[in-house]
């Protein structure tokens, strides 16, 4: 079976984008007995990093596309694949819950430090994510967000899902799953509404049946631990952070995520990108979302 990669995604961006998109090289980083997947685009030049945070129904392959259309000359680039997701190998799948993917990437923003400032780019649930990682440690110097979705709140919830598992997965019955229930697998394209990532439906289908992204096969117990953790208040937070948030997103929208937004501590803004869905690739919205990276970046490293 061929798998969607970089150039699969690449193809929905505007012909305008398209030739500026890089070619990224693939390494693997060990982690806790896990095969950690990371594509990357290396400039020691560059005055400051970002590491692109994927949400539920992608990878790092998905999102290339749109990261790498960030300037060469502003930042090295890796986008990691999450436990379950992408590349990314593991001991064993079925026991792969949602504080791993807390630490693991408080763990990899540790070891990539090299002095310039780091930009945390989350897109989806990997928004919250980039929030969580950059409230915990002193690295990050700013986050990007295309959502803020508080998997605590039923507002959130009741977009992010279909009717099923995750209706009890998300309240106190989720303590009291059994072992073997917890470890089961199912395709995370049954309890998502992966039919609105995108307004290209076309985009939105390849995403649902991509085994690396949408249709990857999560344990029931990863989605537990999930729509029950408790993410550092927003009034904890102390690192900047600006919501890129899709104008047209048909699966989230953007009230359940400035709801979240309003109540952070730090500097924050809010950039609505134009026209674009949930899986940001039209115009001008795509390119919104770029110059808002980019002077983030510019003014993380004080350019």
């Amino acid at each position: 079976m061929d798998l969607p990669g970089v150039e699969d995604y690449a193809r929905f961006l505007p012909p305008a984008w398209r030739e500026r998109v890089s070619e990224p090289e693939s390494a693997t980083w060990k982690w806790r007995g896990h095969d950690v997947h990371v594509m990357r685009r290396r400039e020691a030049e560059a005055p400051a990093r970002v590491i692109l945070v994927h949400g539920a129904g992608g990878h790092s392959a998905a999102l290339w596309p749109i990261a790498s259309l960030i300037s060469p000359e502003r930042a090295e680039l890796a986008a990691v694949d999450m436990p379950l997701y992408g590349d990314t190998v593991s001991p064993d799948p079925s026991t792969v819950r949602y504080p791993a993917w807390v630490d693991l990437l408080c763990d990899f923003v540790a070891a990539e430090d090299d002095g310039r400032p780091l930009v945390l780019l989350g897109a989806s649930i990997g928004g919250m994510l980039a929030h969580e990682v950059a409230a915990r440690t002193d690295r990050v110097a700013e986050v990007i967000a295309t959502c803020l979705l508080d998997p605590r709140d039923i507002r959130a919830r009741s977009v992010m899902t279909r009717f099923g598992p995750l209706g009890i997965l998300g309240g106190s019955l989720s303590r009291l799953l059994p072992a073997g229930l917890a470890r089961r697998r199912i395709p995370m394209s049954r309890v998502a509404a992966l039919s609105k990532m995108s307004r290209d439906p076309e985009l939105s289908g390849m995403c649902a049946r991509d085994p690396r992204g949408g249709g990857v096969e999560v344990p029931l117990g990863f989605l537990a631990s999930y729509m029950t953790y408790r993410h550092i208040p927003p009034e904890r937070m102390r690192t900047p952070l600006t919501l890129a948030h899709p104008a047209r997103d048909a699966w989230t929208p953007m009230g359940i995520s400035t709801r979240w937004l309003h109540r952070i501590a730090a500097p924050v803004e809010l950039v609505p990108l134009r026209e674009c869905g949930h899986f940001p690739v039209e115009e001008p919205g795509l390119t919104d979302l770029i110059h808002t990276v980019e002077k983030v970046i510019a003014r993380s490293a004080k350019l």
